[in-house]
């Protein structure tokens, strides 16, 4: 090698590190409070850098957002989960790639005050500066026509599309992510978390084999809405889906262990209908306008190919029980139906997968274990195979023992 080729190799070397050192960084929100009453109630949230924003309301339920470029939250564990005078709740996170979100719930209508950023000055952080004053419906959906039809920002990427393969592919959907975080476990865990780095861990052993093909709806702590799920099942004609997630309940008495639910027009029991409704009020969580939500697939949920993935659902559901329960401590009712918008995908196969409860100590353990999570991947791998297997043989669907 010449010495002017080593020369430019060395500056090379030297250049990639230095341009990522400058790269510049989101602004990190450190902390954030809530003041006031009834009367007048104001957020701030501390950041490290100024940063636009825009805010905005959303009504059924009453929200209020805020929405601004992408931002690092380290906030402490409990921000947002207690309320004041007119702000019940709020949430943040990522919302689509270089987008956040912060949902504010509030207990009426509100009209929004004041909305602003403060520049750093005298040692004192950035901070982004919401006030909420009492209002009336009318005013308040008024408020909402003028800010005009939402857009999610949350259509998946080209990224959620696998590069065409004769493989089949199987759709694995983490539940839940970014602004949405699912359900609290203990120690600060979260749901959508949990169901990540579970997604994953099968998506490597279900392309261990070179067999198939695995596809996550999202690979990090990003907001996918659940129209969106569905398309990235049917954009990379997928063979099979499954969504993952772990639930929670205020009075768990003992409840705990695994569910599988599929699709039904009418709830297998009251449990399954609280579920579904939960799950399918995410998007709302997130603070996406459902209003105008077109119904793609309310005309054809009867035809011969709703009909056909039906019953290739339900085979794949009872597979998924019997290995399953090799691994996993089941529910005493592990297999339930409901109307889960995730389902909907006319031409795929789908299951909805809850991996247990996260208001059960002995679940919420096993669901942080990576023993227990190595067991739980490995039958869910075997039961994806024992599927396959049954299709290419052509076995009539359902029958399975």
């Amino acid at each position: 090698m010449s010495f002017v080729a080593v020369v430019l190799l060395t500056l090379v070397a030297w250049a990639v590190p230095a341009l990522a050192e400058t790269a510049p960084q989101p602004p990190v929100a450190t902390d954030s409070r809530l003041a006031g009453d009834e009367q007048r109630t104001r957020l701030v949230i501390d950041l490290t850098a100024s940063t636009p924003i825009k805010a905005f309301t959303l009504a059924d339920p009453y929200r209020v957002i805020i929405d601004l470029p992408e931002v690092a939250f380290r906030l402490p564990e409990a921000a947002g989960r207690q309320g004041r005078g007119l702000v019940s709740a709020y949430r943040f996170g990522v919302f689509a790639p270089g987008r956040s979100r912060i949902v504010v719930d509030v207990t009426r209508p509100v009209a929004i005050d004041k909305a602003f950023v403060l520049d750093p000055v005298d040692g004192q952080p950035a901070r982004i500066v919401l006030d909420l004053t009492p209002s009336d419906r009318k005013t308040f959906l008024q408020s909402v026509a003028a800010h005009g039809p939402e857009t999610t920002g949350a259509t998946p990427s080209q990224a959620t599309v696998a590069e065409k393969t004769d493989l089949p592919v199987v759709v694995i959907d983490p539940g839940h992510g970014g602004v949405d975080p699912g359900a609290a476990g203990p120690d600060g865990a979260s749901e959508k978390d949990i169901v990540l780095a579970f997604a994953k861990q099968l998506k490597a052993k279900i392309e261990a084999s070179g067999r198939r093909k695995a596809v996550l709806t999202r690979d990090d702590d990003t907001f996918i809405s659940l129209p969106g799920r569905v398309k990235v099942a049917r954009d990379n004609a997928a063979a099979l889906m499954i969504s993952i997630h772990a639930d929670t309940l205020t009075d768990p008495f003992g409840v705990r262990g695994a569910t599988i639910y599929t699709l039904s027009s009418k709830a297998s029991d009251k449990e399954a209908e609280r579920l579904a409704d939960k799950e399918n009020k995410a998007d709302l969580i997130a603070g996406v306008d459902l209003s105008d939500e077109p119904e793609e697939v309310a005309g054809i949920l009867f035809d011969l190919t709703r009909r056909e993935t039906t019953s290739f659902t339900a085979q794949f559901a009872k597979m998924l029980v019997r290995d399953l329960k090799q691994a996993a401590k089941l529910n005493k009712n592990p297999l339930r139906s409901a109307g889960f918008r995730v389902l909907k995908a006319p031409d795929v196969p789908s299951v909805l997968l809850e991996l247990g409860y996260l208001s059960s100590k002995e679940d919420a353990k096993l669901l942080m274990s990576d023993a227990w999570r190595d067991q739980a991947t490995d039958a869910i791998s075997t039961a994806i195979d024992r599927y396959f297997e049954t299709r290419i043989a052509g076995s009539t669907p359902g029958r399975v023992n």
